[in-house]
């Protein structure tokens, strides 16, 4: 969180990176609603689980705080995205092989 070094987010640009966000929440919700197309919504049903990660992200855009930071926290939530989507699976393969009928 370095300000002075001039290498931080400006205040437009932390502005933008937030907006972009929500509007991608946004978009993500439309395309799950939108009544129209199967594959409008499965495209939604995946961008609203990116988004739903990546709006971690808006506490993070503040003028002076550096791309560095930003980096480490993407990097934070891809791993436990990843420890928690391999838990689950591994729960689910589990569970398939306690309820499979024996041989």
């Amino acid at each position: 969180m370095s300000g002075s070094s001039g290498r931080g987010f400006s205040a437009g640009s932390a502005r933008a990176l937030e907006v972009t966000i929500v509007a991608a929440s946004l978009l993500a919700l439309v395309l799950i609603f939108q009544p129209f197309s199967l594959g409008l919504f499965s495209v939604g049903a995946a961008a609203i689980v990116i988004v739903g990660l990546l709006f971690n992200l808006v506490p993070l855009c503040r003028p002076g705080v550096t791309w560095g930071a930003l980096a480490r926290a993407v990097l934070v939530i891809v791993v436990i995205f990843a420890v928690v989507t391999a838990l689950s699976l591994g729960a689910a393969v589990l569970y398939a092989a306690w309820v499979a009928p024996g041989d």
